[in-house]
């Protein structure tokens, strides 16, 4: 399970690995759920190999939660088992709202050194991830579009990188990491062929600690009274 990454924000880069133009250029920064992200998507539907790149909310939000922008803190991954069937994501996936989400790292909790450490996952060579995901929009009571998506994930057992992460009692899962020459097939493909995209990724991966580093506090949070003042000669007036 993924609930925090690096996107793909740089123009060049969304260019140069997925086909897309975007109308701004930004340094990319960690996403959390309903943080906001480009993703890849058909420009319509039905339009083949035309590519746009969009920005939505790391989450998805489906028809009946569209003004509950919180929500999105649980629908973030969606499992490949169940993405066809749970109210969330099934009206999307049965949709063929199919997208790309491109990610410079993904961060995964590590367990083996008996406490939780954030580790980093990406590929060598300076190469981006084009995850597999699904995604859903609508208009706001203003009338602007929006849009909002989840990544796919499957089980990892047996993987190299991914069976080490999460606790040791809980089940092991991993994004759906898709291969660059499958992306237009991923995105035009029927929603009945779309499930042979649901394996693992065995290319290779880089993967070590990444400590999550938090600002530290003012020193006047860090008080929870006020300083006590100095004691004071009574007759000499002297600080002591």
């Amino acid at each position: 399970m993924c609930s925090n990454y690096r996107p793909v924000t740089r123009q060049d880069r969304l260019l140069t690995f997925f086909g897309v133009e975007r109308n701004r250029d930004e340094v990319p920064t960690d996403v959390f759920p309903t943080g906001l992200a480009p993703f890849v998507r058909l420009a319509q539907e039905g339009s083949g190999n035309k590519l746009i790149a969009v920005d939505g909310h790391f989450g998805l939000i489906p028809h009946f939660k569209q003004r509950e922008l919180a929500y999105g803190r649980k629908t973030y991954n969606a499992r490949s088992e169940t993405v066809n069937k749970l109210p969330s994501f099934r009206d999307a996936w049965r949709r063929g709202r199919r997208c790309v989400v491109p990610a410079e790292a993904i961060y995964e909790p590590c367990y083996e050194s008996g406490r939780a450490v954030r580790w980093v996952i990406r590929q060598d060579g300076d190469v981006p991830m084009g995850i597999a995901g699904i995604y859903t929009s609508w208009r706001d009571p203003e009338g602007h579009e929006r849009h909002s998506f989840a990544m796919l994930t499957v089980n990892a057992d047996g993987h190299p990188v991914f069976q080490r992460m999460h606790k040791p009692d809980e089940e092991k899962r991993m994004v759906i990491i898709l291969a660059p020459a499958d992306y237009d097939a991923w995105l035009n493909c029927s929603v009945a062929e779309a499930p042979r995209y649901f394996k693992q990724w065995m290319g290779p991966l880089i993967a070590e600690p990444a400590p999550l580093v938090r600002a530290p506090r003012a020193p006047s949070q860090r008080m929870s009274r006020p300083p006590k003042p100095p004691d004071m000669d009574p007759q000499t007036g002297e600080l002591f």
